[in-house]
C-alpha cells in the first residue's frame, strides 16, 4: 500500500570530510541495507558545491518501507551534520500515521553547544544562559542558522527586536527555508508595526511549511492581523476562514486561539457586508473558550448587535442593551446614537 510522503528540510556538513563521510554512508547503506528500496538512490539530495543534504519539499506516494528506509539513510547521515534539519510525515486517510523529526544529534562541540541552548530556550529564567550556548555553537560553526534562529527567539523573548530582527536576517540569509526563521521575522515586523514587511515574511513561512505543522497555522493567524491592520479585509478574511475552519487537537497551541480567530472572522465580514454569516461566526465565539488575546462576552455581544443592524435585523437594539448593561463602552454609545 502507498502512502502519501512529505519530506522537507537541510542538513550542512561544514566541512569536505563530513560530507564525504555522509555521501558514502548513504550510498554504501542503500545498497547494503536497504537494497535500493529508498526515496533517493542516486544520492542527488547531495549538494557537493555547499556541502549539504538538501530537500526543498518532497511529496509523494510511497510505501511504508520505503519511507522508514529514507529516513533510516537521513538519521544516519545527520550524525555528520553540525546544522540544520529534515522533517517527514507519512500520511493515510485517519491522519499522521508516521513521523519523523531528524537533526544533528553528535558529540560535536557546535552540536553539544546548539542542543543545550536549543534546551534552555525552553526554561524560563535562563534565556541569557541560552545564548551564551548558542554563541558557542556559532563561534564553533558560524554558519550555524538553526543557532542563529533560537538566539534570534531568546532576543525576541526578552523584547531586544533589534537584535531579534538582526539574528533571524542571518539565519534566513544562510538558509532561506526554514520557517520558523521567516515566522520569527515576521513577528518582529509586527511588533514595529510594519505591516506589509510583516505579510511578506510570514508568506514565505506559509511556503516553507506545512498545514500538518502548528507553525503554519500560527503564521496565518498573526499574517490576518496584519492585513487588518492594512484594512485589506478580503486577505484578512481568507487567512481567518482558513484557521477557523481547521479542527485542532487540545495540545496543538492554535487551539487556544479560536474564539479570537472566530471573533475577528466575524468582524471582517461584517467589513465585507457579509452580516448573517458574521452574526453566526460571533456565535461560535460565545460558545467558545477563553483566547489568550482576551475576547469578552459584551464584545461579542455589541458586534453581534452591530452585525443585526446592518443586517436589518430588528432585536439588535437588545444586543446593545445587554452589552452596555455589562460595561461596553462602545453599546452605550451605540444605544445613545439609536435612541
Amino acid at each position: 500500500m502507498f502512502y502519501k510522503t512529505i519530506i522537507q528540510g537541510r542538513l550542512a556538513f561544514g566541512t569536505q570530510n563530513s560530507y564525504d563521510k555522509a555521501f558514502r554512508m548513504y550510498m554504501y547503506r542503500l545498497e547494503n541495507y536497504h537494497k535500493s528500496s529508498a526515496i533517493w538512490k542516486e544520492g542527488e539530495i547531495f549538494d557537493d558545491d555547499n556541502l549539504l543534504m538538501t530537500i526543498p519539499r518532497y511529496v509523494g506516494q510511497n510505501s511504508e518501507k520505503v519511507f522508514k528506509n529514507t529516513i533510516s539513510l537521513i538519521s544516519y547521515c545527520a550524525q555528520f551534520a553540525l546544522d540544520g534539519y529534515v522533517k517527514a510525515w507519512l500520511i493515510d486517510e485517519k491522519g499522521i500515521r508516521h513521523y519523523a523529526d531528524i537533526d544533528p544529534q553528535s558529540d560535536k562541540i557546535a552540536v553539544q553547544h546548539y542542543l543545550k541552548g536549543k534546551n534552555l530556550v525552553k526554561e524560563e529564567g535562563r534565556h541569557e544562559e541560552a545564548i551564551l550556548e548558542l554563541n558557542k555553537a556559532i563561534a564553533k560553526y558560524d554558519n550555524h542558522a538553526q543557532a542563529y534562529e533560537r538566539r534570534a527567539k531568546v532576543n525576541f523573548i526578552l523584547k531586544k527586536y533589534h537584535d531579534a530582527a538582526r539574528d533571524y536576517d542571518k539565519s534566513i540569509s544562510i538558509d532561506d527555508t526554514n520557517p520558523h526563521a521567516f515566522f520569527g521575522r515576521g513577528k518582529v515586523c509586527l511588533i514595529n508595526d510594519e505591516y506589509p514587511e510583516a505579510i511578506e515574511y510570514l508568506t514565505k513561512a506559509l511556503k516553507y511549511s506545512v498545514a500538518l505543522q502548528p507553525l503554519y497555522w500560527k503564521a496565518r493567524r498573526l499574517k490576518s492581523k496584519a492585513h487588518t491592520a492594512l484594512k485589506q479585509h478580503k486577505e484578512a478574511a481568507f487567512d481567518l476562514k482558513l484557521f477557523s475552519n481547521r479542527s485542532f487537537k487540545e495540545d496543538n497551541p492554535n487551539f487556544v486561539w479560536k474564539r479570537w480567530s472566530f471573533f475577528n472572522y466575524a468582524k471582517t465580514l461584517i467589513e465585507l457586508e457579509e452580516y448573517k454569516d458574521a452574526i453566526s461566526w460571533l456565535e461560535k465565539a460565545s460558545e467558545t473558550a477563553q483566547s489568550p488575546e482576551k475576547i469578552t462576552d459584551d464584545q461579542i455581544i455589541c458586534w453581534k448587535g452591530i452585525a443585526k443592524q446592518k443586517a436589518g435585523v430588528k432585536e439588535f437594539i437588545n444586543d446593545f442593551k445587554e452589552a452596555a448593561e455589562m460595561g461596553n463602552k462602545e453599546a452605550k454609545n451605540l444605544l445613545k446614537e439609536f435612541a
